[in-house]
């Protein structure tokens, strides 16, 4: 079983009187940066002038600069950037700017655990994982409560990196909630290949592929947008609150049986294979370096099947479908 620490175990005064530079003031960043310093600890933002994030990061009250500045004396120094970018800042504008018993902490591990990012050994690796986006790191720690955490440490030159680590994620919350302690390889292997299998990638082609199916079949594609799209958040949601448990006990007899019977037939031992084959893929590096050259030639790939999916019927349909209803307050881009 996993070990779980809760505020108790994850004492902030490690942090408390010592200054924590947050770089990037995005997603996470601007939740990290507002929770650490609603929790009393002296936040050092860094973020490029002139962005909406800059602009953000003032009206939050920070005052936001280079960030060899806001590296200047920290004692904590968190990554929050892009995974693609990472490796390009930190060569240019961090690494050289690192001091022995500094700590370096990022909040997914792919850049350290694939060797884009080699800090020197002088210095403490760790990760604050939030399982949550960063808008739900922010209104939960507003809320008195907080976000699950996942905590890693790569390297521990100090003999002190667990302790600052549990005291980042109590400083944004996660400690009320609880820090479930794991590696950089597990943290990163695993949430690639739930984006890449589950959570996107695998429900964005069964959404697509049952929405095609039905409207192929001469079905109206309004309809099935509903059956295939809209009510996803329907099941999500049970699924969330209770596991799949709840919500076969809050659907029809009927639906569960489908659920029962049918869905094995959709995931096919041919599936599972190919969900082995993308986790070897994963764990080899191919996956890492396949995006990396992507980012680095411009990601033509990349932007032609994006344009490819923005077109297409089911998100037309949608986009009509969702000006029906006023009250999901629809997100168009």
């Amino acid at each position: 079983m996993a070990k779980i620490y809760y505020e108790q175990d994850a004492p902030i005064d490690v942090l408390l009187g010592k200054k924590v530079a947050v770089i990037g003031y995005g997603s996470q960043g601007h939740a990290h940066s507002q929770n650490l310093r609603d929790s009393g600890i002296e936040v050092a933002v860094a973020e490029l002038g002139g962005t909406e994030n800059f602009k953000l990061a003032q009206e939050h009250g920070f005052t936001p600069g280079p960030i060899a500045k806001a590296i200047d004396g920290a004692a904590l120094i968190i990554v929050t950037l892009p995974d693609e970018v990472q490796s390009k800042v930190y060569d240019s504008e961090i690494g050289q700017n690192l001091k022995a018993g500094q700590t370096l902490g990022f909040c997914h591990g792919f850049n350290i655990h694939f060797g884009y990012i080699k800090p020197p050994a002088q210095v403490n690796v760790v990760m604050i994982a939030p399982k949550g986006p960063g808008h739900l790191v922010r209104s939960e720690f507003e809320k008195g409560g907080g976000v699950p955490c996942l905590v890693a440490v790569q390297q521990d030159a100090s003999g002190t990196a667990r302790q600052i680590a549990l005291a980042w994620a109590n400083g944004i919350g996660g400690a009320r909630a609880g820090i479930i302690e794991t590696t950089y390889k597990e943290e990163t292997e695993t949430d690639l290949f739930g984006e890449q299998v589950v959570l996107c990638g695998g429900l964005t082609a069964l959404i697509k592929a049952g929405f095609e199916t039905l409207v192929e079949a001469g079905y109206q594609p309004e309809i099935a947008y509903f059956e295939c799209m809209h009510e996803v958040k329907l099941i999500v949601d049970l699924m969330y609150q209770g596991g799949m448990s709840y919500m076969r006990y809050s659907i029809s007899n009927t639906a569960e049986y489908g659920d029962l019977t049918r869905g094995t037939r959709i995931i096919t031992d041919q599936t599972r294979a190919e969900m082995k084959k993308i986790l070897g893929e994963i764990t080899s590096g191919a996956f890492a370096k396949e995006w990396v050259n992507e980012y680095k030639a411009g990601m033509k790939n990349f932007n032609d099947l994006y344009q490819k999916d923005y077109r297409c019927q089911l998100e037309q349909v949608g986009r009509k479908l969702r000006k029906m209803m006023k009250w999901i307050k629809a997100k168009e881009v």
